[in-house]
């Protein structure tokens, strides 16, 4: 089951990724709600936890734009106010659900397990470059039908390539979107991984699908 966490204080969004992950559920997330709606539409969602207050559009505006562009997903409003009238509001734009901050992440996990049980169709959310498939409701990838075993971090560097398929993306911004970390010089962490996903993705096949533009960054393509 796959979650987007829409929360701009970092330090709570990693907190609520984390717990979640601990729970078994496959997370992305983001810091701003331009961000959301552009994840929203790049993949299917089991269900979304939106911060009302966050930068460049606010939750109730991304949650008036995914209802009226057909997206349906279960979304559960975050909010730091408890005022009945914003709880009121969110539940008339079409949120499943209300939390006030703070919370206990059990309370969480059960209204997740709620929203997500009305939820009865299940979307295919499926990523493929070439021969290589990426099956986020399974949280499995597959090279030529070969099963690929990855760690979580692994997974997340090639799940973000694969969204970005031949497009060149640069070291910062894979470590800004996997890692959260903002840097003022230069870390060779991205390459450890990329070095990694080589090995298990790329070894023993002729076409090298993780390549390197020199300068740049790195972009996954598949065989012309």
């Amino acid at each position: 089951m796959r979650i987007l966490v829409v929360e701009d204080e970092k330090d709570m969004n990693r907190v609520i990724v984390k717990s979640l992950e601990a729970e078994g559920y496959c997370v992305d997330f983001c810091f701003d709600g331009e961000a959301a709606l552009d994840y929203l539409h790049m993949a299917e969602y089991d269900a979304v936890i939106l911060d009302v207050m966050i930068p460049k559009m606010d939750g109730f505006t991304v949650l008036k734009k995914a209802r009226n562009q057909g997206i349906s997903t279960p979304i559960l409003l975050l909010t730091a106010k408890a005022d009945v009238n914003n709880i009121v509001h969110g539940l008339d734009l079409g949120a499943d659900d209300y939390m006030t901050k703070p919370f206990e992440f059990k309370e969480l996990f059960a209204r997740i397990r709620l929203i997500t049980r009305k939820k009865l169709d299940v979307h295919e959310n499926v990523y493929t470059c070439g021969n290589l498939l990426v099956d986020c409701n399974e949280c499995t990838v597959k090279r030529e039908g070969k099963l690929i075993e990855l760690s979580p971090k692994e997974y997340s560097v090639l799940l973000y390539l694969i969204r970005n398929q031949n497009i060149v993306v640069t070291r910062e911004q894979i470590e800004a979107n996997i890692w959260d970390i903002d840097r003022n010089g230069s870390s060779n962490l991205v390459d450890v991984y990329i070095r990694y996903l080589r090995k298990k993705i790329d070894d023993g096949f002729a076409f090298k699908m993780i390549q390197t533009i020199r300068g740049v960054g790195y972009i996954l393509k598949a065989e012309e």
